[in-house]
């Protein structure tokens, strides 16, 4: 059985994000092959609860190496530039745990899991003579900047700035490269990761998405012909998941067959602007706000609803949508990022970035089409369980065993 040394910074069980990421990672590799996982400690309760009802729970060993709550706070408010300070400090003190970890155990892979953005590459890579894997690597997208339109000029210049530091970040940082150079495998999280490597490193990677689909048995059978179709949008009121771009979108439907169940909120400025925008728009008959609720209502929700509309312009790989293609739902999302990569035409259709106008009439079009043609939803829906058994978690897993052992090969 090989034995593989993964750096995951953030990673908890029933959770999603990063931490569930890296949770699902471990859980699927674990029933192949040992695992020595150093992560930060703010979910350990959750772990270690966790861990002994698994049957393969006992080839997972944590260590973990815990920050500060201020610390944490930093991680989670996207956009606080002051983490990467005590990241980069946090990432050089698990490179030492994990040299002695590699002194004390057969070590086979070393594995930079996550956080997957790129330009934290961690240290793994300075341990000798054991293979280095880094990967699903992400954060290499740039914004679609057309989509700025209408919004403040601070946003503006943010998303102009970051995708200027993400292009010399990844042509000139000194660790970023070493990272790059002495990687053994390479795996890029979606198509842009895979483009921007290969443009700006001259290096190969495979690609394969940072989340998956959960296997559910559960047999679920949509009403199609219900004389209105529900379309599920979920997701914060942040300027990257577009939610006025999808109010917009129902309106220039004119389909009184549609209506929009919105889950998730925002801030108090977030939550008044779309409903502001809602009434403009008269959409207060064919818009129901569900507010944030738990994982277990969205998936209940999901099970009923007959679209899933997904607007959001610069993610990697959202759970949101895999979970939606698991619970046999139809998706409608922009032919970008990891979301590009996962829906086909069997279970969805997909809409070119282009600008905002552009984008609302496209979607509009598809919406339209889709409710008229209901045979056509119900055959999406079906497909839906075969995409969802070759982006499973256990599918993944397999493949990324069959990468270590080519990676040991070389």
């Amino acid at each position: 059985m090989l034995s593989i040394l993964i750096n995951a910074y953030a990673c908890s069980p029933h959770m999603g994000s990063e931490p569930g990421m890296a949770w699902n990672w471990c859980i699927n590799l674990a029933k192949y092959c040992e695992l020595h996982i150093i992560t930060e400690g703010e979910f350990r309760d959750k772990i270690e609860t966790t861990l002994p009802t698994l049957p393969q729970g006992k080839n997972m060993h944590f260590y973990y190496n815990p920050v500060s709550d201020e610390i944490r706070k930093m991680c989670w408010n996207q956009g606080d530039w002051r983490f990467y300070k005590y990241y980069k400090k946090w990432q050089w003190e698990t490179y030492l745990m994990a040299k002695d970890i590699c002194k004390q155990n057969h070590i086979n892979i070393l594995h930079q899991l996550n956080m997957i953005g790129f330009r934290e590459p961690g240290y793994l890579w300075k341990i000798p003579n054991i293979p280095f894997v880094w990967g699903p690597i992400g954060g290499l997208k740039q914004f679609p900047t057309a989509y700025l339109e209408g919004c403040g000029l601070k946003m503006k210049l943010f998303n102009h700035i970051k995708n200027i530091i993400n292009i010399a970040q990844i042509k000139y940082d000194k660790r970023v490269n070493k990272a790059f150079n002495r990687a053994d495998l390479l795996i890029s999280s979606i198509p842009d990761s895979y483009k921007a490597i290969k443009k700006y490193k001259d290096l190969e990677s495979i690609i394969i998405p940072e989340t998956g689909c959960f296997d559910i048995q559960e047999n679920i059978v949509k009403n199609f012909k219900d004389e209105c179709l529900h379309i599920m949008w979920v997701g914060k009121f942040d300027f990257r998941k577009q939610l006025p771009l999808a109010l917009q979108i129902l309106k220039k439907t004119q389909n009184p067959k549609l209506h929009l169940d919105i889950y998730g909120t925002g801030n108090d400025k977030q939550v008044q602007e779309v409903h502001d925008l809602a009434e403009k728009l008269q959409l207060n008959q064919s818009v129901t706000w569900h507010g944030n609720q738990p994982n277990k209502v969205i998936i209940e929700a999901m099970k009923k609803a007959h679209i899933f509309l997904f607007t959001s312009i610069s993610e990697d790989t959202s759970t949101v949508v895999l979970e939606a293609v698991s619970n046999q739902l139809p998706v409608v999302c922009f032919d970008a990022c990891g979301m590009g990569y996962v829906i086909n035409e069997k279970v969805g259709r997909k809409i070119i970035l282009s600008n905002p106008k552009q984008s609302i009439n496209d979607f509009a079009k598809v919406l339209n089409e889709l409710e008229n043609d209901r045979n056509l939803l119900t055959e999406m829906a079906k497909n839906c369980k075969e995409r969802q058994l070759e982006l499973s978690w256990n599918r993944k897993a397999q493949q990324m065993i069959e990468l270590y052992k080519q990676a040991i090969q070389q």
